[in-house]
């Protein structure tokens, strides 16, 4: 089966992202409670949290490797369609240049999945930190600043992604 997080897209009878996001909670939230009965909280979710971004990480790498004629922010905006197959997201694009690509969701149902399984807690992990971790891996020059997330309450997520062509 072909893996989004390996760069290949979702199509036919491969699952799109939010059904693996779904899969991996799952499995994730039994070794997540028993990390925290062995070793509290705070350092179960630090560790969860080490392990998610480098996976991220990994991912994004992946992603750039296969990508024809190199890596740029109009690339990384052709991928967002795999993050909202599904209607896994609902978004408004406020910019979409060579250097900046922003846009807000106004619907994640990653953040309601997490919720519907008893991981709200922890959704901020097992999600949206990948976002900005994810572009280390797929081009160091794209950075994200994000100041809310509808999975911490707020009404929507502001995702601001900037292409710094000259690596600053």
């Amino acid at each position: 089966m072909a893996d989004a997080d390996s760069g290949k897209a979702a199509t036919g009878g491969e699952i799109g992202i939010l059904q693996r996001r779904r899969i991996e909670a799952a499995i994730i939230a039994p070794i997540y409670a028993g990390m925290v009965r062995e070793i509290g909280e705070a350092r179960a979710q630090a560790i969860l949290d080490a392990a998610i971004s480098q996976a991220a990480i990994d991912t994004g790498r992946a992603f750039a490797e296969r990508t024809e004629g190199g890596t740029s922010l109009r690339t990384f905006q052709e991928l967002q369609s795999l993050w909202t197959q599904d209607d896994a997201l609902e978004i408004e694009v406020v910019r979409a240049t060579d250097t900046h690509f922003d846009y807000n969701v106004h619907r994640c149902r990653y953040a309601e999945s997490y919720r519907e399984m008893g991981l709200g807690q922890i959704g901020h992990l097992l999600s949206c930190n990948r976002d900005g971790v994810f572009c280390q891996g797929y081009d160091p020059r794209i950075t994200l600043e994000r100041t809310q997330t509808l999975m911490e309450g707020a009404e929507h997520c502001d995702f601001r992604y900037t292409f710094h062509p000259d690596g600053t």
